[in-house]
């Protein structure tokens, strides 16, 4: 069979890709996150923030919205990674900004996401708005062993009700995988102002993967989630010390931040006033680095800004297209792009 040096899509083998990497087949996995962006059900909970999405509230959010954001919200995810190396769909896929597990076992069940075979884990956090992180996962790619919600809790802010951030631990091409699943405090009352609140989170992500290492070394450890900052921020660059240059990563030990490379091209996940931000990040450890495909490792990543996801003409044109803006409804998908890691490893012939 001819070499190539590129990655080409080669078939299928129990559902994953198989690829030739210089002349070797691997195996293909994506690893994606999504803000779902109010993903909320019709239904008031007395406890929460839920008011303007319901039928009585500022968004008269009814059957038929909830429905049709449902719908777009699944044609988007089933089309993540299809295109070149997955055709079988992302093996895992981190989500934030949804109310409740309720509304996850509703997406699952939505157009071609009822073909596969999904499942989910989630856990209520304390957020005011009622809004929490969540992970789908494809059973066939991915095995969860335990899953664990971890409060943040911030002496300095004692009365900051935040998402907890989701951690799942499990198997992914017969390897142990852990991801955490994240949605850091907003800039609500100014960046800088914001800041300490989302390096707090920082150093609870960054307490977690050391604790996880600590337990097993071999371990790969993947940070995702709509984290409020850049990778040039404090919260990212400093208190998790992620790279932006995978051999420095691997000579410094330190956690590689896949989405740095692509900001630094201008390339973001959301915008505001003309600026592109790239907020939603998954960082990665260094042992999933390197050429050695033996073991899985990274080697792909991308802002899925496909065109259909896009605001098409006026003011925003190419933004994200959302399901509100200004009070209007767009009957949108979501006011950010969602991102993607490939992870490849050697299949024994």
């Amino acid at each position: 069979m001819r070499k190539v040096a590129s990655l080409l899509i080669m078939s299928l083998l129990i559902g994953i890709t198989t690829v030739y990497a210089q002349g070797k087949p691997v195996a293909v996995y994506a690893v994606a996150f999504y803000n779902l962006e109010n993903l909320f059900d019709t239904i008031h909970q007395p406890e929460v923030n839920d008011i303007e999405f319901t039928p009585a509230g500022s968004m008269k959010w009814g059957t038929m919205k909830y429905n049709n954001k449902l719908h777009n919200l699944a044609y988007a995810i089933s089309k993540l990674a299809t295109d070149k190396y997955c055709p079988q769909g992302p093996a895992i896929i981190g989500v934030s900004e949804i109310e409740n597990r309720t509304v996850l076992e509703d997406l699952i069940k939505t157009g071609e996401l009822a073909n596969r075979n999904y499942g989910i884990v989630h856990y209520d956090s304390p957020d005011r708005r009622g809004v929490d992180v969540g992970l789908l996962y494809d059973k066939n790619q991915f095995r969860v062993d335990t899953s664990t919600s971890v409060r943040l809790y911030v002496p300095e802010f004692p009365n900051m009700l935040t998402r907890d951030q989701l951690v799942v631990s499990g198997h992914l091409a017969g390897e142990p995988v852990h991801v955490i699943v994240n949605h850091w405090p907003s800039r609500l009352g100014g960046e800088k102002q914001s800041s300490p609140r989302r390096e707090a989170a920082a150093a609870l992500s960054k307490h977690l993967t050391d604790s996880i290492l600590a337990l097993n070394p071999n371990s790969k450890v993947i940070i995702m989630g709509d984290l409020n900052d850049d990778p040039t921020n404090r919260s990212c660059k400093v208190i998790l010390g992620a790279k932006k240059n995978q051999e420095e990563a691997i000579e410094t030990n330190s956690l590689y931040n896949t989405m740095w490379p692509i900001f630094s091209k201008g390339i973001g996940t959301l915008a505001y006033n003309g600026q592109w931000n790239l907020f939603d990040q998954i960082i990665i450890t260094p042992n999933l680095l390197g050429k050695d495909r033996s073991t899985l490792k990274f080697f792909k990543a991308e802002v899925f800004n496909k065109d259909f996801l896009k605001q098409t003409e006026g003011k925003y044109k190419g933004y994200p297209k959302r399901t509100h803006a200004g009070g209007v409804y767009l009957n949108g998908y979501s006011d950010h792009f969602p991102t993607i890691i490939y992870l490849a490893k050697e299949v024994n012939q």
